[in-house]
C-alpha cells in the first residue's frame, strides 16, 4: 500500500484514539458523584488507567516486533473501541478500576502500534510528518469532548453516549483497516526493546515525565476543577477540555515549522513557559471563563513538549532510535502513573487548585531546563530522504506516543 492511502488510514487511528479518550473524560465528574468518591479516591481510581497503559508498553513493543504494527494497530484499535463504554457503565468502584485498567492497556497497545505505523509511513514519504499525526490525535480529542458536551447539554445519558461513540469509532476503524501500511522487510528482534536512560537520555526522560504529567493531569482533572471547584455546568467543563485539545492540535500543526525556524531549545522553553504562566494565572483568578482560557493556554504550551523531546531522544548518539524513544516514553509515562494520585492527595489536603498548581510548576521546570536539551547540530539525524535499512525500520517501530 502506498503512502497516499496509508497516511490517511493511520491518521484515522490517531483521530479515533483521541476521540475515544475524550468521549469518556467529560463524564469523570458524574462518575465521581455516582460512586461518591473524594478527590483522593478519584485520583487512586484514575491511577488504574495509567497503570494499565504503563504495563502494556513493553508488551506492545514485543507484540509489534513479532506480529507487525499493521495487525497490532488493527487489533488494539478495535479493542479500545470495545472497552470505551466499560468505565462509564461500571456499577462499582472495583469494576470501574478494572475497566479503566483495561482501557489503559488498550490505549498503550494502540499507542505503540500506530506510532510504528506512522514511522513506517514517514520513512516512505521521506520527510518528517509525525507531528501531524499527533495533531490529529488532539483534533480527535476536540471532537470527542465537544460531542460529549453536546450530549450532556441535550440530556443524553452518559452510557448511551459512550456506546454510540464506541460504535462510530469502531466503524471508522474497520473502514480504515485496509489502508494500513504493510511492512517492507522483516524486523530485527535481537537486543533489548528498551535502552536504560543515562546522560542526555535521562535528562530528556525527566522532562518527558513532567510534560506527560501535565498532559495527563489536564485530561483527568480539568473538567473536575471547572465543575467542582469553579461551579461551572457539565457542558462548560467539557468545553474546557475541548479548548485544551483544540489548542494542542493547533500547536502541533505548527510545531515542525517553529522548530525549524527557532530551534528545539527555544520552542521547548517558550511553549512550556506559556503553559506555566497561563495555568498559573487561571488558577489565581478562579473564574470559569478564565479557567477555560487557562486550559487552552496549557494545551498550546505543552503541544510540542513531547514531540521535541522525542525527536531529541531519537538523535542521541550511540543509542538506536527505537530503544532511545522507548526508554524516554517509558520514563515519561511515569508522569501519568504518578500524576493522578499526587494531584488527588494535594487536592485532598489543600484543594484542587493547589493540586493543579503542580502542573504549572512542572511546566515552569521544563522551561528552566530547556537549555539542557542537546543542540540539534550535535545529534544524529534519524529521518532522511530515501530508503532506510530494515534495521533502522525495526528500531523506529518501537516508538511510543504521548
Amino acid at each position: 500500500m502506498t503512502p497516499r492511502w496509508s497516511r490517511p488510514a493511520v491518521a484515522v487511528f490517531f483521530f479515533i484514539n483521541g476521540a475515544a479518550l475524550a468521549s469518556w473524560v467529560p463524564h469523570i465528574p458524574a462518575i465521581k458523584s455516582r460512586h461518591m468518591m473524594s478527590d483522593g479516591q478519584l485520583g487512586l481510581v484514575l491511577l488504574s488507567m495509567a497503570a494499565g497503559s504503563v504495563l502494556a508498553l513493553p508488551v506492545a513493543g514485543w507484540l509489534v516486533s513479532r506480529l507487525g504494527s499493521r495487525l497490532m494497530t488493527a487489533a488494539a484499535g478495535i479493542a479500545l473501541c470495545l472497552a470505551l463504554p466499560l468505565p462509564v457503565a461500571s456499577p462499582s468502584v472495583a469494576l470501574l478500576s478494572f475497566s479503566l485498567a483495561l482501557l489503559g492497556a488498550c490505549n498503550g497497545l494502540l499507542d505503540v502500534s500506530m506510532n510504528a505505523q506512522a514511522a513506517e509511513v514517514e520513512q516512505r514519504v521521506g520527510r518528517p510528518i509525525m507531528s501531524s499525526f499527533h495533531a490529529l490525535f488532539s483534533l480527535g480529542g476536540v471532537a470527542g469532548a465537544l460531542l460529549a458536551g453536546g450530549a450532556m447539554a441535550s440530556g443524553i445519558g452518559d452510557v448511551a453516549h459512550v456506546r454510540v461513540s464506541a460504535f462510530v469509532a469502531l466503524t471508522a476503524a474497520v473502514v480504515a483497516l485496509p489502508g494500513l501500511a504493510r511492512p517492507r522487510a522483516a524486523r530485527e528482534h535481537a537486543g533489548p526493546a528498551v535502552a536504560r536512560p543515562s546522560g542526555a537520555l535521562l535528562t530528556i526522560g525527566i522532562l518527558a515525565l513532567l510534560g506527560l504529567l501535565a498532559e495527563g493531569a489536564m485530561a483527568d482533572w480539568s473538567a473536575v476543577y471547572l465543575h467542582d471547584t469553579l461551579g461551572s455546568s457539565p457542558s462548560v467543563a467539557a468545553i474546557g477540555f475541548a479548548a485544551f485539545s483544540l489548542a494542542m492540535a493547533a500547536g502541533r500543526f505548527t510545531g515542525d515549522a517553529l522548530v525549524g525556524r527557532l530551534g528545539p531549545r527555544r520552542v521547548l522553553r517558550g511553549s512550556s513557559a506559556v503553559a506555566a504562566v497561563g495555568l498559573g494565572a487561571a488558577l489565581l483568578v478562579g473564574h470559569p471563563a478564565i479557567g477555560v482560557v487557562g486550559c487552552a493556554l496549557v494545551g498550546l504550551g505543552i503541544a510540542n513538549i513531547i514531540p521535541v523531546l522525542f525527536s531529541a531522544a531519537a538523535r542521541v548518539p550511540g543509542v538506536p532510535p527505537g530503544r532511545a524513544l522507548a526508554a524516554v516514553a517509558t520514563t515519561g509515562y511515569l508522569g501519568f502513573l504518578a500524576g493522578p494520585p499526587l494531584i488527588g492527595v494535594v487536592a485532598e489536603a489543600a484543594g484542587l487548585a493547589a493540586g493543579l498548581g503542580l502542573v504549572s510548576a512542572a511546566c515552569a521546570f521544563v522551561a528552566l531546563k530547556a537549555g539542557a536539551l542537546p543542540e540539534a547540530s550535535t545529534l544524529r539525524t534519524t529521518v532522511t530522504k530515501g530508503a532506510h535499512s530494515a534495521d533502522a525500520s525495526g528500531e523506529q517501530a518501537q516508538t511510543a506516543r504521548t
